[in-house]
C-alpha cells in the first residue's frame, strides 16, 4: 500500500506512486494579459481565476487541449517572479499540435515572438520554438515520422560530425 510518501530506491533515487498528474504554473507579469494572450495564441480556455481587491491574479487555471495550466501574478513579496522579473526563463513547455506552422502563426499574430522557425526535426517532428510576451518559451510540434530512439540517436549524432 502507497502512503503517498516518498520511498528510496536501491540506486539512491526517490520513488514515488503518489504522482497522479503535473501541472506547469506559471509566473508572469499581468496575469489577466497573459491569460488574454493564451486564448488568442494557443486556444486556451479559462476555467477560473482568483483575484485580489487590487486586481492582482493569485491563481487561475486554462486548459490547454488535455492539460491544465496554472498561472499567477508576480508576488515578489514572497519571491515568486516570472521570467520579466528574473533576467529569463530556464524552462520550456512543449505543446504538440496538429499544425505547429499554423500555430506558430498564430501565437505570432497575437504576440509571440518566433526564435526559431518550423523545421523538419531528427527526432520525427516538425518543430519551432517562440517566446510569449511575459518571457515563457513554448516549443511547438507536430509528428511526421516514427523514429525509434536507436534511430534517433545515430541522427543525434550525425549532427555533431
Amino acid at each position: 500500500m502507497n502512503d503517498g510518501t516518498a520511498k528510496t530506491a536501491n540506486d539512491g533515487t526517490a520513488k514515488t506512486a503518489a504522482i497522479q498528474e503535473m501541472y506547469p504554473y506559471l509566473c508572469v507579469r499581468d496575469a489577466a494579459a497573459a491569460i488574454a494572450f493564451y486564448k488568442r495564441a494557443f486556444g486556451a480556455e479559462e476555467l477560473f481565476r482568483l483575484t485580489e481587491p487590487s486586481g492582482r491574479i493569485g491563481h487561475a487555471e486554462l486548459k490547454l487541449g488535455p492539460a491544465t495550466l496554472m498561472l499567477a501574478d508576480e508576488f515578489p513579496e514572497y519571491g515568486f517572479r516570472g521570467p520579466q522579473g528574473t533576467g529569463g526563463t530556464s524552462v520550456t513547455i512543449h505543446l504538440h499540435v496538429a499544425n505547429a506552422d499554423e500555430m506558430l502563426r498564430q501565437a505570432c499574430e497575437a504576440g509571440a515572438t518566433m526564435l526559431r522557425p518550423p523545421k523538419d526535426e531528427f527526432y520525427g517532428e516538425r518543430s519551432c520554438r517562440l517566446r510569449d510576451p511575459f518571457g515563457h518559451e513554448w516549443l511547438l510540434g507536430h509528428h511526421i515520422e516514427d523514429v525509434t530512439p536507436a534511430e534517433m540517436q545515430r541522427r543525434y549524432t550525425a549532427m555533431f560530425k
